[in-house]
């Protein structure tokens, strides 16, 4: 189920259950976990994309095998707030993994999610390119994901 507002997404979880962060692109998926407490993001892996088939069958098994209650889709919204082609993909994504898998699912504004990796990687950790392709998803996605966490930390209940 797709929910309108990330406001909704706190009172649709079981206690203790973990968040997946999804940063989707049109060649990988980055993906992040949060801790069961709900107030840390992790990169976890980057899937390569290939038919939405297999896609949503690695989903699945991660889903099962780390006991996710809910996901949060980075949405590329432009800098000037409104959504192009790329949110339509995205929001698309979205609505074709609700039809596979029983957990909330929220998108959240992920402006400037990437550049901000980039920059720390390059800045703060010192990688070169190569090493930085390696790591940007999912880094992106445990960006994204803090982001929902720290937004849902603030509110009531």
């Amino acid at each position: 189920m797709i929910l309108d507002s990330p406001t909704d997404l706190k009172s649709k979880l079981d206690a203790n259950s973990r968040l997946l962060g999804l940063d989707v692109g049109s060649k990988t998926i980055g993906l992040a976990l949060s801790d069961p407490g709900r107030s840390v993001a992790t990169p976890l892996i980057t899937l390569k994309r290939r038919k939405f088939s297999v896609d949503i069958e690695d989903l699945k098994r991660i889903v099962a095998e780390h006991k996710i209650g809910g996901l949060v889709i980075g949405l590329p919204v432009n800098m000037d707030g409104s959504e192009g082609p790329a949110c339509q993909s995205v929001r698309q994504f979205g609505t074709n993994v609700a039809e596979h898998i029983d957990a909330p699912i929220v998108f959240w504004d992920e402006r400037l999610s990437t550049s901000a990796v980039e920059r720390f990687l390059v800045s703060e950790a010192d990688m070169s390119r190569a090493k930085r392709k390696a790591v940007v998803d999912k880094m992106a996605a445990a960006y994204i994901l803090q982001g929902t966490l720290d937004f849902l930390a603030q509110q009531p209940g």
